[in-house]
């Protein structure tokens, strides 16, 4: 994959951008400033032909100003109603932003809930698709006022690599208050040295990142490579850079060498596959044993129920689910051709024995090759 900036950004022609709440937060509200400078470089993509889909935090910032307190309320309808109030704002201060190059703007708001369903997935890309063909910039948040624990993305570098993945963006660009990755935490450091170009998400990047702590946002270092793992895993390049360098999307463009960049991964998930890795909920784990790790990781095939030791909680047929190692280590995701009950009947039997186990066979695999994506981490 070709490493060099100019071509990447040369070649991009639909891009998320994603900016963290650090770059659009002053004195417990919003910084216009940053708000007006970031939409008037995004029109002059716009009117260079590039695509932009606008991941934007703040809201909270913008609700916390309005309604009058210095930080953050403990309870989570607190949290939710201030979000509420300052979605509004934010919202806001981008239309009028935008207005003064002639560019419309249109708010969506999402929950991990509407990309882990199919139909809903589906309807969220038409919608965005129908907005970049009127050249408007949709511009997207996680939805606070009503996601709780169980449903929300967790900070919005993973839903901005979730929208990346949806779009099929030809790059993610991630704007915090920091000039990229460093070895260690360039504040506390002064041995710290950036990161130029990340070619495998190893665990020492990780550690890297976990060494960054998090006053980077709500995310900190460490989600923008989990963001890192997902994009790249799917053949989008990422890079992380800082939102406060003056035309920093302009330059990145121009192919200077700002941030960190992250080079994509040769093999390409289809985006069927991206679905199931990184937007279906998995509802269960099935534990696999060696050789069925090494068959389906090294070789590409299918999940066998001779391969299986163990099921992890309930779920039924053409549920996704996660796969893992007898160390217990993720390895991707897959779409099960029998429930959990009928998985714990079949575990561990030659594909000539389901019928006689079940009464019935309508699969040799449990896991078909084809709806199953790896996605566990480099050594």
């Amino acid at each position: 994959m070709e490493t060099d900036r100019k071509s990447i950004f040369a070649s991009s022609k639909r891009v998320v951008i994603k900016v963290g709440s650090n770059v659009l937060t002053q004195d417990h509200g919003l910084n216009i400033k940053a708000i007006r400078s970031l939409s008037r470089q995004i029109s002059m993509l716009m009117d260079n032909g590039v695509e932009v889909i606008f991941v934007s935090s703040g809201a909270m910032a913008s609700g916390l100003k309005k309604v009058g307190l210095q930080k953050k309320p403990d309870e989570i309808p607190k949290r939710q109603a201030i979000a509420a109030v300052g979605q509004a704002g934010l919202i806001m201060e981008y239309e009028k932003a935008f207005e003064r190059y002639d560019k419309k703007v249109a708010q969506i708001l999402l929950t991990s809930d509407d990309l882990s369903n199919r139909k809903r997935y589906l309807n969220a890309r038409n919608t965005i698709y129908t907005l970049l063909s009127w050249k408007i910039v949709p511009i997207i948040n996680e939805n606070d006022t009503v996601a709780v624990e169980d449903i929300k993305f967790g900070d919005n570098d993973n839903l901005a690599a979730m929208i990346a993945l949806l779009m099929d963006a030809d790059i993610l660009i991630t704007l915090t208050d920091i000039d990229g990755l460093y070895t260690t935490d360039p504040r506390s450091n002064s041995d710290a040295r950036i990161v130029k170009v990340v070619h495998i998400i190893k665990k020492s990047i990780e550690k890297m990142a976990s060494g960054i702590p998090g006053a980077l946002g709500t995310g900190g270092m460490l989600s923008k490579i989990s963001a890192a793992r997902k994009v790249t895993a799917a053949g989008i390049p990422m890079v992380i850079a800082r939102g406060g360098n003056p035309d920093i999307l302009i330059k990145l463009f121009d192919g200077e060498e700002n941030g960190t960049l992250f080079v994509p991964q040769k093999g390409k998930l289809s985006r069927r596959k991206c679905w199931i890795a990184f937007s279906s909920k998995p509802q269960g784990m099935i534990v696999i044993d060696d050789g069925a790790a090494n068959a389906i990781v090294s070789k590409g095939k299918s999940l066998l129920p001779s391969g299986i030791s163990r099921v992890v909680g309930e779920f039924s047929e053409g549920a996704p689910v996660e796969f893992c190692n007898m160390d217990n280590e993720v390895l991707g995701v897959g779409l099960v051709n029998y429930s959990s009950a009928e998985i714990n009947k079949i575990k561990g039997l030659k594909t000539a024995k389901i019928s006689e186990k079940l009464g019935h066979k309508s699969y040799d695999e449990v896991i078909h090759r084809d709806n199953l994506a790896l996605t566990g981490e480099c050594d």
